[in-house]
């Protein structure tokens, strides 16, 4: 899958023709002069036709080798986001097919939300919904994605931050899950580049460093057991297997090493015809040199549940270095390749339902996520239960019949309870672990044999269990008992709650809980009435701070702007400060103002040179801020916001506090040379800390007393001439 060459449409339609029909060809064809009509005159921010985008996408889709239904989504997935198009319209140009795959990629661009994180967290909820509906959807986003990702160095430093850590956090773990490993890799590695530069490239220095000397190790071992195998006549393809780079980069933070410390930088793949011969070069592999304990994993009686197979083992090499050898079968490659991917790939004459039948089966628990979606109604919270389920690390436990059953890491016997099945979670009195009686609390660890202990008269779940149980089934379920059993028991524990913490709010409930208000932000969060919604509070499906913060709304906007008013007319009645003092105090004179207090804001530090606002602050003036501080929003609506300058004065009689921070390799004598290098500028320091992480990086946060923007670049520049400092930036609180 190369991520170097920009594909032409004519190369995607190439690649495709050699396994698709000349029909489904042609229909791919259109479905490409479609987008590309659609994305007319449209730009990415590269300043390249948008229309590439959608075709590297139907490439990669193309090099999975998928049906001409999933390759036709790549060609359109933005259409309906970035055009007039509708889905509807791409319903009636193609099939029900086509538009029901963008419609699932497509996000949420045209609704409001109260914050980023929500919408976000609504695309999110919305694409998996999809996604659980048919997986091709995921295989769209995840192609999209990866593209993405491969031209990140187009935006913004702080847009590369957020996407690679939505894609670390999202988007890879979820190719993990799918199997399809050819995409996880680049996802983690382009990631760990922008949002660690200095250990990425670090770590890639190190590679190359020892490069040669590993190939020729590897070409070693792949001649003596090339050697072996011709004796026994079984054929073998033999490669090296690369250590990407967040893997090593995760094990160099979870494990606390340094990267000479790490020993499976070198492994030998081994791909032969037969499960027979996999284990047939197992057995050659441990004649030829000795086997670590512990080491060893059969992936292939226990295949994992992303479907992965392959015989794993670490051997003492040659040179006495450890050394990783893989053992699979090419069907087995191409699934560890490419997942999920692999089941849904168009083979000509195979029907494309069995397909989908195929990997359905197999990805049984996607049918959780309907579940989830009809249980819970705040968004954000759906993702985190996602998260944990889904992409947490597993341990896998056997019931007392040897059968096996998969929980995310940290589950306890409640959690295997209601996985087994409802009623028996919700009778579930206590567990046996391993033959031994253990507590419901108890962290279930891999290999555990689990047997249930339940009770036909027990009373039902504890609403305790709801803080010890980790998977999102288990809590829904609980929630489900209590929301069945004890509906108007919740209602009224619900109204409570809602009153609660409205009151908490600064109003009182006959303001804020009226029947038309109620209804309101019952429909918000659709809920079928007012009850339900109570009832929703009462069990904890939702909190009583959402809904006293919907009920609030309008009465805290009419409170906010009686306090502009307020305010407003406070600032006009200010006393009048000698001008002396008013200098001594900030140097900024507010444009057509004379009596108002001035104070330059602690959150940014504005410093002569500084492009700067003044904003009207209750009580205190007006406060200066620096025009890109995060902490104020320009809009020139605003009537709090005025016109400041900074005042003609001496440079070099005034100073003012500045926050800065720089981060290095933490070496000895680092601190000491950012010191030193401050007191030849001649600047004084009013405070210093510093800190280092696991990753040796260091971060040294000082304050110095400036005159004005020009003093402060020398003072950085300065500090970026030492020896292992790679950045030094102005600090806003």
């Amino acid at each position: 899958m190369s991520k170097d060459k920009i594909l032409t449409a004519e190369n995607v339609i190439e690649q495709a023709s050699q396994y698709l029909s000349p029909e489904d060809t042609d229909f791919i064809r259109d479905t490409y002069e479609y987008a590309k009509k659609a994305h007319e005159n449209q730009f990415r921010k590269s300043g390249e036709p948008y229309i590439i985008h959608p075709v590297q996408v139907a490439g990669i889709l193309v090099h999975l080798k998928l049906d001409p239904e999933t390759v036709a989504g790549g060609f359109l997935h933005d259409v309906v986001e970035d055009t007039d198009i509708s889905v509807e319209m791409l319903e009636e140009a193609f099939n029900s097919e086509v538009a029901m795959l963008v419609d699932g990629v497509t996000k949420l661009g045209k609704i409001k939300y109260k914050s980023k994180e929500a919408q976000q967290a609504e695309n999110h909820r919305k694409m998996f919904i999809a996604m659980a509906k048919d997986i091709r959807v995921i295989l769209i986003k995840l192609a999209d994605r990866l593209h993405n990702m491969r031209t990140l160095k187009h935006l913004p430093a702080e847009k590369q931050r957020r996407i690679s850590n939505e894609t670390l956090e999202i988007f890879a773990p979820l190719a993990h899950r799918l199997g399809i490993s050819a995409i996880k890799w680049e996802l983690e590695d382009t990631a760990l580049r922008y949002l660690n530069p200095q250990q990425y490239y670090r770590i890639v220095n190190l590679m190359k460093q020892k490069r040669q000397e590993r190939e020729y190790y590897i070409e070693e071992v792949m001649g003596e057991v090339q050697k072996q195998l011709d004796e026994v006549n079984i054929k073998a393809d033999f490669s090296g297997r690369p250590k990407h780079l967040y893997s090593i980069y995760r094990k160099m933070v979870l494990q606390n090493k340094q990267f000479n410390e790490i020993y499976d930088l070198l492994a030998v793949r081994i791909i032969v015809e037969s499960i027979k011969d996999c284990y047939a070069v197992l057995g050659i592999i441990h004649t030829c040199w000795k086997p670590m304990p512990g080491r060893f994993k059969d992936y292939i009686a226990m295949p994992k549940a992303n479907l992965y197979q392959s015989l794993h083992t670490t051997v003492i090499g040659p040179k006495g270095a450890p050394l990783e050898v893989q053992i699979r079968t090419k069907e087995m490659h191409d699934i560890a390749e490419y997942g999920i991917a692999a089941h849904w790939a168009y083979k000509e004459g195979a029907k494309l339902d069995q397909n989908k039948a195929n990997s359905e089966q197999k990805l049984a628990w996607f049918r959780e996520i309907l579940e989830w979606q009809n249980e819970t109604h705040d968004a954000q919270e759906f993702m985190e239960s996602l998260k944990v389920d889904l992409f947490s690390d597993m341990v896998y436990v056997f019931t007392p019949k040897g059968d096996v059953i998969e929980l995310p890491a940290g589950s306890v016997p409640i959690d295997f309870s209601y996985k087994i099945h409802t009623e028996v979670g919700n009778h579930t009195i206590g567990a046996k672990i391993n033959g031994k009686m253990e507590p419901l609390d108890y962290v279930l660890k891999n290999g555990d044999i689990v047997e249930v202990m339940t009770s036909k008269h027990s009373y039902g779940p504890s609403r305790d269990w709801l803080n010890m149980t980790q998977t999102s089934q288990a809590k829904n379920k609980i929630k489900q008992f209590f929301k069945k059993q004890q509906r108007e028991e919740n209602v009224v524990k619900g109204k409570e709650l809602v009153d609660k913490e409205v009151k908490a709010l600064g109003f009182e409930p006959k303001e804020a809980v009226t029947q038309e208000n109620l209804t309101r932000v019952a429909d918000r969060f659709n809920f079928i009435s007012v009850e339900d919604m109570y009832a929703a509070v009462g069990y904890q499906g939702i909190t009583a701070a959402q809904i006293a913060t919907r009920l609030t709304e309008k009465l805290r906007r009419v409170e906010q702007k009686q306090e502009l008013e307020e305010t407003l007319e406070s600032a006009q009645k200010q006393t009048v400060r000698p001008k002396t003092t008013k200098k001594k105090d900030s140097g900024v004179r507010v444009e057509g103002v004379d009596n108002l207090l001035v104070r330059l804001a602690k959150c940014c530090n504005p410093v002569p040179g500084d492009e700067i606002v003044g904003y009207i602050t209750k009580g205190r003036g007006v406060t200066v801020h620096r025009k890109d501080c995060s902490n104020i929003k320009i809009d020139p609506s605003d009537p709090r916001l005025m016109q400041v300058e900074w005042e003609r004065q001496d440079s070099q009689t005034k100073q003012y506090h500045v926050d800065l921070e720089i981060s290095g390799y933490d070496r000895r004598g680092l601190l000491n040379d950012v010191l030193q290098a401050v007191n030849e500028m001649r600047t004084n320091i009013t405070a210093v800390n510093g800190r280092s992480d696991r990753n040796k990086m260091a971060i040294i946060n000082i304050t110095i007393l400036i005159h004005n923007i020009g003093h402060l670049r020398k003072i950085v520049e300065r500090l970026k001439q030492i020896k292992e400092v790679y950045t030094v930036e102005r600090v806003v609180q």
